[in-house]
C-alpha cells in the first residue's frame, strides 16, 4: 500500500471528470486536499533526496502554489474547452534554472485511466529550440547516444509535435532530419495506474527518471545548463 496515493485519489479524479464544475469541486474540496494535494506534496518532498542523488540540479518544491505540483485550475481564456479543472495530477521537477530559462525537466502524470512518466522539454521557446537543433546538427553522435541508450529506449518513446517540412537552414535530406523537425523533445514512459499504489513509489519513479539520464544529459548540454 502506497504511503502517498490511494484508491480515493483515483476515485476523486474519476468523479471530477464526470462533474467538472465549480459547485461540485467546492463541495468536494476537502477530498481534493486529503486525497490529491496532500499526498502529492508528500510525494514531492520524498523525491527531493532522490533527485539530489542522480540529478542534483533538478528541484522538488512542495509548495501548494508555484512549486512542483501543477495547478488544478485550467487556463480557459483562450481555449474552446471551458471546463474549469484539470482531471489529472501533474507533478514537475524542473531544472533549478527553469524559472529563468526553458530547461529540461522530469514529469509525473496521474489520471484516472492513464499514468505516465516524462523527461525532457515540452514546447521550448524559439531560442531554446534553436539551441537544441544546433546541438543535434553539431553533435549527432552524442545526441543519438542519448536517445538510443538501451535503458532509455526500452522504457521511453519520444513524443510530441514535429514540423512537416525541414526547419529553416536545414536540408530535407539531413541525416538527423527527423530529430531536427521536432518541436518537443520529451520521452514518455507509460505506467499501469495500479503501480501508483505500491509500497516503494519513490523508488519506482526515481528509477524511471534516472533511466532517462543519458537523454537528459544531452538536452542539458544542448541548452547550456548543468545536469
Amino acid at each position: 500500500m502506497s504511503e502517498f496515493f490511494s484508491e480515493n485519489t483515483f476515485s476523486f479524479l474519476k468523479e471530477l471528470a464526470a462533474h467538472n464544475n465549480r459547485d461540485w469541486f467546492n463541495d468536494n474540496k476537502p477530498r481534493y486536499e486529503r486525497d490529491v494535494r496532500e499526498p502529492a506534496l508528500s510525494f514531492i518532498r520524498a523525491m527531493g533526496p532522490e533527485l539530489t542523488r542522480f540529478a542534483p540540479h533538478f528541484v522538488a518544491v512542495d509548495k501548494k502554489v508555484g512549486g512542483s505540483l501543477m495547478r488544478i485550475h485550467r487556463d480557459v481564456r483562450f481555449s474552446k474547452n471551458k471546463m474549469p479543472y484539470k482531471t489529472n495530477i501533474g507533478i514537475q521537477f524542473r531544472h533549478e534554472l527553469g524559472k529563468d530559462i526553458h530547461a529540461p525537466g522530469f514529469y509525473l502524470h496521474i489520471e484516472a485511466h492513464e499514468v505516465f512518466v516524462g523527461a525532457g522539454i515540452w514546447h521550448p521557446d524559439s531560442d531554446t529550440l534553436k539551441k537544441i537543433r544546433t546541438y543535434i546538427d553539431a553533435h549527432p553522435t552524442r545526441w543519438e547516444d542519448g536517445c538510443d541508450d538501451a535503458g532509455f529506449a526500452k522504457a521511453y518513446a519520444l513524443a510530441g509535435d514535429s514540423l512537416i517540412r525541414a526547419p529553416k537552414g536545414y536540408a530535407p535530406d539531413h541525416p538527423m532530419i527527423d530529430d531536427l523537425k521536432r518541436k518537443d523533445f520529451i520521452g514518455i514512459a507509460p505506467l499501469m495506474p495500479e503501480l501508483l499504489l505500491q509500497d516503494d513509489l519513490v523508488g519506482l519513479i526515481s528509477s524511471y527518471f534516472e533511466t532517462a539520464t543519458p537523454f537528459m544529459q544531452q538536452l542539458c548540454r544542448a541548452v547550456g545548463v548543468q545536469y
